[in-house]
């Protein structure tokens, strides 16, 4: 009688409890106003952007970075380096060679769709047709895979018809 009591008693205590201990979950950028909160507070304001703008908020950059980490199949530890002290990544480090790549490619993909890409006159293509991303490349792949075209189907019994022209 008395283990039942006392499970009982823990039982309350810990639903009672339960809010005080819930770890904050993440919410949706732009509700309400809100910062974005993850398990130790709000995200920390970016610092050391160098190709993104200065002004871009913690819930976008964090939105920015999981687009680049999906199209390449990687995760935020391909990029930052870690920390030897705190054995956590260092976001703002440049310490690590592929965030200077990273850079770089975001520099790229930007010439080309400003410099290339929106110079062309398709009227049935969508904004985003006419847009190169990392993922047009790296399809979920940290390196591009190199395309390799289909083989051409010949056939060797055919032979233009007369007279020069090819068939159709």
């Amino acid at each position: 009688m008395q283990s039942r009591l006392m499970f009982a008693g823990i039982f309350l205590l810990a639903v009672a409890a339960q809010p005080v201990f819930a770890v904050p979950t993440l919410q949706q950028p732009g509700t309400n106003g809100a910062a974005e909160t993850h398990a130790r507070g709000p995200l920390p304001r970016p610092v050391n952007l160098k190709v993104l703008p200065k002004n871009t908020t913690p819930e976008h950059l964090r939105e920015i970075m999981r687009g680049y980490a999906g199209a390449l199949g990687v995760r935020c530890g391909f990029c930052h380096a870690m920390n030897p002290q705190t054995h956590k990544l260092d976001f703002p480090s440049d310490a690590k060679p592929d965030k200077t790549t990273a850079r770089l490619m975001i520099r790229m993909t930007r010439k080309i769709n400003a410099a290339y890409l929106a110079k062309v006159n398709d009227p049935d293509a969508t904004p985003v047709d006419k847009e190169v991303t990392c993922g047009t490349c790296h399809r979920g792949h940290h390196m591009p895979e190199q395309f390799v075209p289909p083989q051409e189907e010949h056939h060797e019994h055919a032979e233009p018809p007369a007279g020069g022209s090819s068939p159709q």
